[in-house]
């Protein structure tokens, strides 16, 4: 048996993420990593979108004939980037992002719990006070 001290250092090192073999996400996780994706590739093909919809404006069932090629461009140009290359290259940024997401979050609940002391504090003043005048104007 070796004790913890004579393992070698790499094993204590935590390692990065794997991409092949990912840790398991959550549900919403795995929905940021989708939105990152779908955002990947509508950037990738925003000129045929944006042909699609400029020739699809004001009109209804009708976009579907006269918009056909502008609706074939967008549809193939998103079948074309819509590959699991560009759902690994999202699921990358989000783990780059990962921390930086974290960090945000925590601030933004950093600066939540900061004003919820100050409302409390407001609070207590403003009762305090109440008080005060209450027993001042009872003593008249």
């Amino acid at each position: 048996m070796s004790s913890p001290s004579t393992q070698p250092e790499a094993a204590t090192i935590k390692p990065k993420y794997n991409l092949r073999n990912p840790l398991p996400l959550s549900a919403a996780q795995e929905q940021e990593v989708k939105q990152l994706y779908y955002k990947r590739v509508r950037s990738l093909c925003a000129p045929e979108i944006k042909a699609f919809a400029e020739c699809a404006v004001n009109r209804t069932i009708t976009a579907t004939w006269i918009c056909r090629e502008q609706r074939l461009a967008m549809n193939s140009c998103m079948v074309a980037h819509a590959k699991p290359e560009e759902e690994d290259r999202a699921r990358e940024e989000w783990f780059a992002t990962h921390e930086e997401r974290r960090k945000a979050k925590e601030e933004e609940l950093a600066k939540v719990e900061k004003r919820r002391e100050e409302v409390i504090r407001m609070m207590r003043e403003d009762q305090a006070r109440q008080a005060a005048a209450a027993a001042a104007a009872g003593g008249k």
